[in-house]
């Protein structure tokens, strides 16, 4: 990896979005180290897409400034790799593994098919798909057709599609969505893998933090139109989480660790207290 663990991924200065006269989230300083597996959380409405996409570059900042790796963002960025929230294909698509991976290199994420990828990546186009592939541990299924996998592998193909440009960034928009527990796990560990082993900075909406906590190096909270970024066990506190919605939280330590949520203005999450850096 290049920079180390040192590098700073993600920067935001002073940013904020707005809508008309609605501020989604102002004042936001955020600095994302390279190789990070950083949660976003929050509740519904709160901006957790809007991040996203300044990240992305899809969606200006109304005042402030994001960066990547030092440059200004910018639509199309292919240090960046992108994954929607969850599709889902159908059983009868014959379409396999591997040309879905290699969809990542046409542009298909960002809906504006380049027809001339040969061109773009030459000879590497299907060493970069292979080695995509390898990352998230699908050889043994990447031949056969995408509508006879299951969810968790569905999931680990369209990671690898993600990263097949090289990209050093990943954006998740709720991966764990609509996998078993299991298969929460696999992936949260397999994502974890990916930060450590190649450097690439994971960034992951999610709804429930409870199978990613103990994989996590940061969490992101929003709020009320405030963000507030730190390690788990620092930011997921009693005083805290109450400041930052605005109404009475309270986190109890289990015995064995793990974190109780209780009067979260949406649900109770159970999170597990676990964290290693």
């Amino acid at each position: 990896m290049e920079g180390g663990r040192e590098t700073v991924a993600i920067s935001l200065r002073g940013a904020a979005v707005r809508h008309g006269r609605q501020t989604i989230w102002s004042g936001v300083d955020l600095t994302v180290r390279a190789g990070d597996f950083v949660a976003v959380l929050g509740p519904n409405g709160a901006g957790k897409t809007t991040l996203v996409k300044a990240i992305l570059g899809v969606l200006p900042l109304s005042e402030g400034s994001v960066t990547v790796f030092g440059e200004r963002v910018s639509r199309g960025n292919r240090e960046i790799g992108y994954l929607p929230q969850r599709r889902h294909f159908d059983p009868d698509l014959r379409i396999r593994g591997t040309d879905l991976v290699r969809l990542g290199l046409d542009g298909n994420r960002w809906g504006v098919p380049l027809p001339f990828a040969g061109r773009l990546f030459g000879s590497d186009v299907e060493r970069r798909v292979g080695d995509a592939i390898e990352m998230v541990g699908a050889q043994a299924y990447a031949e056969r057709p995408v509508g006879e996998l299951s969810g968790g592998e569905q999931q680990r193909l369209l990671i690898a599609q993600a990263l097949v440009t090289g990209a050093r960034i990943l954006l998740l928009d709720e991966p764990l969505e609509s996998l078993d527990l299991t298969n929460q796990q696999a992936i949260s560990g397999l994502v974890q893998g990916i930060c450590r082993d190649h450097g690439v900075t994971v960034l992951t909406v999610a709804h429930d933090v409870n199978p990613i906590l103990s994989y996590l190096d940061l969490v992101v909270y929003l709020a009320q139109g405030q963000v507030l970024a730190g390690l788990p066990a620092d930011v997921i506190r009693t005083e805290t989480l109450t400041r930052l919605y605005g109404a009475p939280i309270e986190v109890i330590r289990t015995r064995d660790g793990r974190l109780l949520v209780v009067g979260q203005p949406e649900t109770v999450s159970y999170h597990g207290g676990h964290h290693s850096r």
